[in-house]
């Protein structure tokens, strides 16, 4: 510091420069902060996280497809055979998992759990027709995170998928 001084700045005094690096330096980091802070925005608006679904109904897909396709990568199973193989396919990568309870071959049911020892933080949003308390409480002990009753709503799919993926602006 000192020899900068005397090339630098000769009528400063060395507690003045000193200050004047410090100034520098803290004004460096505040660019550096903005910067992620931006990039931060950017990847919230790019964030398109992967969703499996389960449904055996093609007009069900279909509306849920409608409500979240263009805010999340979307991976279609018509059963939950066919889940469990969509998820150990795309483990690592799946964000969560909408599962239908009544399904032929494998009921949703028997899927999370199969899922649910694998992967136990998951989010796995079950979906019925029936809105029996035995039902929830069934799906619940399955491992399920949260149940929907159908008919599916978009505001209630978007706030319930929202509260597991904050980063989702839906």
């Amino acid at each position: 510091l000192s020899c900068l001084h005397e090339k630098v700045m000769p009528r400063c005094s060395l507690s003045s420069l000193k200050k004047i690096y410090l100034y520098y330096f803290l004004y460096l980091c505040l660019i550096k902060q903005n910067t992620l802070v931006m990039e931060t925005v950017n990847l919230s608006e790019d964030y398109r996280p992967l969703i499996l679904v389960a449904e055996d109904d093609d007009s069900n897909f279909k509306l849920i497809k409608a409500i979240i396709g263009k805010k999340c990568e979307i991976l279609w199973a018509k059963n939950g055979e066919e889940m469990v193989g969509l998820f150990k396919e795309n483990h690592g990568k799946t964000a969560a998992i909408l599962m239908d309870i009544k399904m032929p071959i494998m009921n949703g049911l028997e899927a999370t759990k199969i899922i649910r020892e694998e992967e136990t933080e998951l989010p796995i949003i079950m979906q019925t027709a029936y809105a029996f308390t035995a039902d929830r409480e069934n799906a619940m002990a399955a491992g399920a995170s949260e149940v929907l009753v159908k008919p599916i709503t978009l505001s209630g799919l978007r706030t319930c998928l929202s509260r597991f993926l904050p980063q989702l602006q839906c």
